[in-house]
């Protein structure tokens, strides 16, 4: 881990190319490769962030498959002394209309299975109790019963519609997730927010009591708000970090020794590729991070869950590479170029 800074880094997660991975079908997952992901991240001194919309959370990964996800991925964080924390959501009611009592005993179910497999809780939001909360009391109500459930701090998490529309208006009012944080401090280590929207992070950074950390998920504006100014920093809990690992870690060891030209120098060249890759309709990264660990060799084949793999277009992902390869994210550049060329080849576009 790094002194400075709190890192995670949000995981994908490698389809088995061999399996149904079609949409609508059960997620089945290549274990070896998942979880050799999870130990890439951790040797370069990242914590993973498992479970969470990066690794296809209301987009093809469904609760059986993320339960066993959560439970071997905290299984090999303890091999290794690595940090892990993870998604509790409602995924495991059917679609459609939930009652607000419902809502809570799911988040409760998986709150449970978190806490079991023994990764620190992140709250993540409900597009279930978007749909069923009529005010504010609702959200609070919801929230309040998680946080007397936890025995030790979690993290909660805000994201915003960009990354999911089913989302939008989430907590009622702006204020109330702050009104929520307030009242149970002492529960909550920290939020992650990803609304794209720096000042907005920055304002509500400097509102909130001691002891109470932000997580920056701004994948537009990461360099700038993990750096911070003289009122303070945002941690990191960031999909784009699974992408550019081996870099990062360098800028925040450099960050470490308070070599911020060095920081910098290095983030720069990241940021046009986090920002091409998160580009609308912002909800698709996940096909660009999936693209990019394949022509990395961290995977050997461009297949996802649910068939996500066509989530982007052909031109998008060509220049995705483009900028992979000027941040130098691409360690063996003739396998990158054959495996590129190959996908080209089957989709009609390389004669």
């Amino acid at each position: 881990m790094f002194q400075s800074r709190v890192a995670y880094a949000a995981a994908p997660v490698t389809a088995d190319p061999q399996a149904e991975n079609i949409p609508g079908a059960p997620a089945a997952l290549d274990w070896d490769t998942t979880l050799r992901f999870r130990h890439h991240l951790w040797s370069y001194g990242f914590g993973v962030a498992e479970a969470m919309d990066t690794a296809q959370r209301g987009a093809g990964l469904d609760y059986p498959a993320t339960r066993e996800l959560i439970r071997r991925s905290a299984v090999e964080a303890r091999s290794v002394g690595g940090a892990i924390v993870a998604g509790v959501g409602t995924d495991q009611l059917p679609p459609g209309p939930a009652t607000v009592d419902e809502i809570t005993k799911a988040y409760l179910e998986q709150l449970a299975d978190v806490r079991d497999a023994g990764a620190t809780p992140v709250l993540m939001c409900s597009r279930h109790l978007a749909a069923a909360a009529r005010h504010a009391d609702d959200y609070k109500h919801v929230y309040g019963e998680l946080l007397s459930q936890t025995d030790k701090p979690v993290l909660l998490h805000w994201l915003g519609e960009a990354f999911d529309p089913a989302l939008a208006g989430y907590w009622g009012s702006p204020g109330t997730v702050e009104e929520i944080i307030a009242e149970h401090r002492d529960r909550i280590a920290g939020i992650k927010i990803s609304l794209l929207d720096a000042d907005y992070e920055i304002a509500m950074r400097r509102r909130l009591p001691p002891g109470v950390a932000m997580y920056t998920g701004d994948d537009f504006n990461y360099p700038a708000l993990i750096l911070g100014d003289e009122h303070g920093h945002s941690e990191a809990l960031l999909g784009v970090l699974a992408v550019i690992a081996p870099p990062a870690a360098r800028a925040f060891r450099a960050l470490d020794a308070g070599d911020v030209a060095t920081y910098n120098t290095i983030m720069a060249p990241t940021l046009p590729l986090a920002r091409h890759l998160f580009a609308t309709p912002t909800y698709h990264y996940k096909t660009g991070i999936v693209f990019l660990n394949w022509l990395a060799g961290h995977q050997d084949h461009f297949t996802m869950v649910n068939g996500a793999q066509s989530g982007r277009s052909p031109r998008h992902l060509l220049e995705l590479m483009r900028l992979a390869d000027q941040a130098g994210l691409l360690p063996d550049a003739d396998m990158a170029t054959r495996r590129a060329n190959a996908w080209l080849t089957t989709i009609g576009l390389n004669r």
